[in-house]
């Protein structure tokens, strides 16, 4: 079980951008290489509202939950065994942990008068059911983090003032029209995990949101989904079934600053198609099929990082990364892998990787069979 301590300060913490944060709050499932760490990407607010825990005096109240944890507005009632949601939560609640729990419906009234709640947390449960009311009291809610449960859909009339859901590995194949209608807040979904396919998505399925986070890896996609946000910063969609990129698949998405789609089936890049991402700054191209650099590389001048290991690439031309002349990048490379390829590096001329910052940003080796 986590000390009380820990537990105010993360939620300070939790305003970090959706790919980094740490801790208590990690509920993602990243592997591989890390992000960059950049502030703008993430379109993070630190002046949203979040409650300083630090400021606040102690509270005194005699509510609280049988065996859990109270202090500071943080109810800890995680790892109990608990089969529904416990009575006795004080009004003023700003934290309510209620992960690795037993817990398979969420009722009506479970969160009556718990108006000031700001972030819940019910991750590895067994929810499977959740009232189409049971949000509606949960006016100032911005996080809910409901991953690892038996969902089949997303819950219905999600509070107004949510901005990050994470609902990552559940069962759910179908995401409806109208399921995030009002949410003019939402800033972060990570729902990856879930047995979703490009028919799962409803036309207007995501309609009204400005989303700047999306993760839908670890799913059944076969193709970049239509109709995301426009508003995309980061999309990743690894770990899925995706065979190519068509001219048309990333033409709306001109503010992606990282796209993530390493462990697919890529096999082909239609040219021209990396050219509706003017501002991306690192592109996930590792563990998939491809036999050649993506062409357009060189004309992304903020580019910095590129994947493309295990891959089939069996060449590097000596301009597939970097523009003929100067002052055109405007961003040099701080890393491009290239290992786990066939390719005999040997062979590479050094003026290949002329526009990256030093050697040591380059990443070969020997290929292996």
């Amino acid at each position: 079980m986590w000390p009380l301590w820990p537990l105010a300060a993360l939620l300070a913490l939790s305003q970090a951008l959706p790919f980094e944060q740490k801790g208590f709050w990690d509920f993602t499932l990243d592997d591989g290489l890390p992000m960059l760490n950049d502030e703008e990407a993430s379109g993070a607010d630190t002046t949203s509202g979040i409650p300083d825990l630090d400021s606040l005096p102690p509270t005194y109240s005699a509510m609280c939950p049988f065996g859990c944890h109270c202090h500071l507005r943080v109810v800890q009632c995680s790892d109990l065994g608990l089969k529904a949601v416990p009575k006795e939560i004080s009004p003023d609640t700003t934290l309510l942990d209620l992960q690795n729990n037993d817990i398979s419906e969420i009722r009506k009234d479970d969160f009556k008068g718990l108006q000031h709640l700001y972030a819940l947390v019910l991750v590895n449960n067994k929810i499977s059911k959740i009232h189409e009311k049971a949000f509606s009291p949960l006016r100032k809610l911005q996080k809910l983090y409901i991953s690892k449960n038996h969902l089949v859909e997303i819950p219905p009339n999600l509070p107004s003032s949510l901005v990050e859901l994470r609902i990552h590995d559940n069962r759910i194949r179908k995401v409806p029209k109208g399921v995030f209608s009002g949410l003019r807040n939402m800033n972060c979904i990570e729902m990856g995990g879930n047995p979703l396919e490009n028919s799962g998505f409803e036309p207007g399925a995501f309609d009204g949101l400005k989303l700047n986070y999306l993760r839908i890896s670890e799913a059944k996609l076969t193709g970049i989904p239509k109709d995301l946000p426009e508003t995309l910063n980061e999309l990743h969609l690894d770990h899925n079934k995706i065979q190519a990129i068509e001219l048309e698949d990333l033409l709306r998405y001109s503010k992606l600053y990282r796209l993530g789609l390493g462990h697919n089936q890529i096999r082909m890049i239609e040219n021209g198609s990396l050219s509706f991402l003017p501002t991306l700054r690192e592109l996930h191209l590792d563990n998939n099929k491809l036999s050649r650099v993506p062409a357009g590389l060189p004309d992304l001048k903020l580019l910095q990082v590129v994947y493309l290991h295990t891959n089939n690439i069996t060449e590097v031309g000596v301009n597939d990364f970097c523009p003929v002349g100067f002052g055109v990048k405007r961003a040099y490379y701080n890393g491009i892998s290239l290992f786990g390829n066939p390719v005999p590096y040997w062979e590479v001329q050094p003026a290949t990787f002329r526009c990256a910052t030093d050697r040591l940003a380059i990443q070969f080796g020997n290929y292996k069979k």
